[in-house]
């Protein structure tokens, strides 16, 4: 199934379609969120993950993970929000080396603002652009580019 491919391939259309469309998209949520609610939509990533988590916490291996970044970027990003009393460090109690990120009051406080703003966003710049018939061809097509191999 693995195919050689050149820069010819016909099928690289729809690889650079998908990688600008998401280009936009992201740029218009940063834009908004920045200039709305002066937050940074990496920030924002940050806030929404341990808002879903139990406890509002995850280790920051795990938080990184969801975020797509290395640990040491995850760590950069939770730094400041520490600095900004979004989120606080603690300590694991079980293994004394691992720490989590966890959600502040302050940190939840400042998402439920923000949200309405990043919703808003998401609808206008691609859900609306959308038929529910290709949202839900969309899912089913990435299904498979998601699932673990």
């Amino acid at each position: 199934m693995n195919q050689q491919i050149t820069h010819h391939d016909p099928r690289l259309a729809a690889w650079r379609a998908f990688l600008r469309a998401h280009a936009r998209v992201i740029r218009e949520l940063e834009r908004e969120l920045t200039a709305e609610q002066d937050l940074a939509l990496t920030d924002y990533d940050v806030l929404v993950q341990l808002s879903v988590a139990d406890e509002r916490r995850l280790r920051m291996s795990e938080l990184a993970d969801r975020l797509l970044l290395s640990r040491s970027g995850a760590t950069r990003l939770v730094d400041r929000l520490v600095a900004d009393g979004l989120v606080e460090r603690v300590t694991c109690e079980v293994d004394r080396r691992g720490q989590w990120a966890s959600l502040t009051d302050a940190g939840y406080e400042r998402l439920r603002l923000a949200s309405p703003t990043h919703l808003r966003g998401v609808a206008t710049h691609f859900l609306d652009r959308l038929s529910a018939e290709d949202l839900a061809s969309l899912k089913r097509m990435l299904a498979p580019v998601i699932a673990k191999r």
